[in-house]
């Protein structure tokens, strides 16, 4: 039986040995909620957390505070949202009862949608810590959709993603600062960049090249790099890589020594279909197809000149 991911976040750990969950689960992207009811006279801390928190108090809550400084901040009861930013420590002091909704969001889900949604480095955008703030449209969206719905059922699980990510939206949207010291990109990748990058993808196109990889290899973050890669090359990466896998599975059908299977092996493809279907997409043509043509073309041209 598979792990529930919502057990692997540093918050839910600290909860769980005084809490109990009301209801739990991970919706797309690697994202999770956790409904909790507490009632105890306890201290918490929340160390170094690996992943982004947004909390709601549902109900109660008046006796928490939060420890910072020589005056500590009152929880004022329910309706009240934190958003507490990875990596991040606190301290909680609970006194009494409290109902709450925590929504985690690892910090690799949390990147790809500062790149989507605000088209930015995710290494200069930071999420900005709130204690005890009033904000009705997480109020809403929390109490009105998500909670009400059977969070184990396979039919509501669209529509609890669906509210997942708009919360994470409506964070990126109000919740956000940009550091200081942006670099803007305006040219390409330099010559000798490049020559590296497209020398790599030429002599690993048997394997799975990742952006990551890419990135390191030109010693750039992932944001950066794809956004030079494209200004220098005219595409993106994972198109790039695409096109040269067909081109050297043209040259490997034109050669004719290998089947079909183990051209897709070799040009770094999934599996014959995956390559089928890629390489009909690129040259408009399937592989056999394409062999075929080829092969005709020889024999046309080796009657003509039989034939002189």
């Amino acid at each position: 039986m598979t792990t529930p991911r919502y057990q692997n976040y540093t918050v839910f750990n600290e909860l769980k040995n005084n809490a109990d969950i009301v209801s739990a689960g991970d919706f797309g992207d690697e994202i999770s909620a956790v409904r909790w009811r507490r009632n105890s006279y306890a201290q918490s801390r929340y160390d170094n957390p690996d992943h982004h928190t947004l909390s709601l108090y549902l109900d109660g809550g008046t006796g928490i505070l939060r420890e910072q400084g020589a005056v500590p901040l009152s929880g004022d009861g329910p309706g009240r949202v934190c958003v507490m930013p990875a990596h991040v420590s606190s301290d909680w002091m609970v006194r009494g009862e409290v109902e709450l909704f925590h929504l985690y969001i690892p910090v690799a889900a949390w990147n790809r949608a500062v790149i989507e949604t605000l088209d930015k480095d995710p290494a200069r955008i930071e999420l900005t810590e709130k204690v005890f703030w009033i904000d009705p449209a997480v109020e809403k969206m929390v109490r009105r959709v998500i909670v009400p719905l059977d969070w184990s059922a396979p039919a509501d699980r669209l529509v609890m993603s669906t509210a997942g990510y708009g919360l994470v939206g409506h964070l990126l949207s109000h919740y956000t600062a940009q550091k200081p010291g942006i670099i803007n990109i305006r040219g390409g990748l330099s010559a000798v960049v490049r020559r590296r990058v497209t020398d790599y993808i030429a002599a690993h196109l048997e394997r799975a090249i990742t952006l990551d990889d890419l990135a390191r290899v030109a010693g750039l973050s992932v944001f950066h790099f794809s956004r030079m890669f494209r200004v220098s090359l005219g595409e993106a990466p994972h198109q790039f890589v695409l096109r040269k896998r067909v081109e050297q599975s043209r040259h490997m059908l034109q050669d004719g020594q290998l089947g079909l299977a183990e051209i897709a092996v070799a040009c770094g493809f999934s599996s014959q279909a995956h390559f089928t279907t890629r390489f009909g997409y690129i040259v408009g043509v399937s592989p056999a197809r394409y062999r075929q043509i080829v092969r005709d073309n020889i024999l046309g041209h080796d009657r003509m000149t039989n034939a002189l």
